[in-house]
């Protein structure tokens, strides 16, 4: 199976957010994978918390990747 999503970032959720916020004033649709808080809500624990995974559409990486740069390299 394909995917049309790009993994642009792994990080801390807070900085995740920051990064989404800033995509979505340019029109770019990002998708926050939390493993620690789905492995929770199923019953699960998780040595992974606070870290998520962020992904953008294939077409939009480019576009997308000067915003992590920017928030990550603070």
């Amino acid at each position: 199976m394909t995917s049309n999503y790009k993994k642009i970032f792994t990080g801390d959720s807070l900085v995740a957010r920051q990064i989404v916020s800033q995509l979505h004033g340019l029109g770019i649709e990002a998708i926050i994978k939390d493993e620690a808080e789905s492995a929770r809500l199923s019953g699960f624990a998780s040595s992974m918390l606070g870290q998520v995974d962020l992904f953008v559409n294939k077409d939009e990486v480019a576009k997308a990747t000067p915003v992590v740069n920017k928030i990550t390299q603070k």
